[in-house]
């Protein structure tokens, strides 16, 4: 079994940065080798893939709305992947939700309980 808890949501102001973490419990060894990856919600839309992070951190991926300005990283030694956002725009409200699974591209089946991230002025 894998827990993962996200923190480091809030409020920021346009243009501001925050930097989410997620923290892997349970079953570190299957942790390890997987992909893991951020996902975000927006009220009324379908949840959508924002980065994502091979098990060794050799490969990342991103959606188009996150090139250039979020960048997803991994401390396996900590059980912890990161996502560093800037560029803030009130597009990016949602609330954002660590994935644990085998692939890249494709939400494997643990999830976090989530962590809103409010832009606004």
């Amino acid at each position: 079994q894998v827990r993962l808890v996200e923190s480091g949501g809030g409020l920021v102001q346009p243009g501001g940065s925050l930097r989410l973490s997620c923290a892997a419990s349970g079953n570190i060894f299957s942790i390890n080798t997987m992909a893991m990856g951020w996902y975000r919600q927006a009220p009324g839309k379908q949840r959508e893939l924002v980065a994502s992070i091979t098990s060794g951190g050799g490969s990342t991926n991103y959606a188009d709305s996150a090139k250039g300005r979020f960048t997803i990283s991994r401390d396996n030694a900590k059980n912890t992947v990161y996502l560093q956002m800037n560029s803030l725009k009130s597009d990016d409200t949602a609330v954002y939700y660590c994935n644990a699974g085998p692939l890249l591209r494709v939400p494997g089946k643990y999830w976090g309980q989530g962590t809103q991230v409010t832009v606004s002025s």
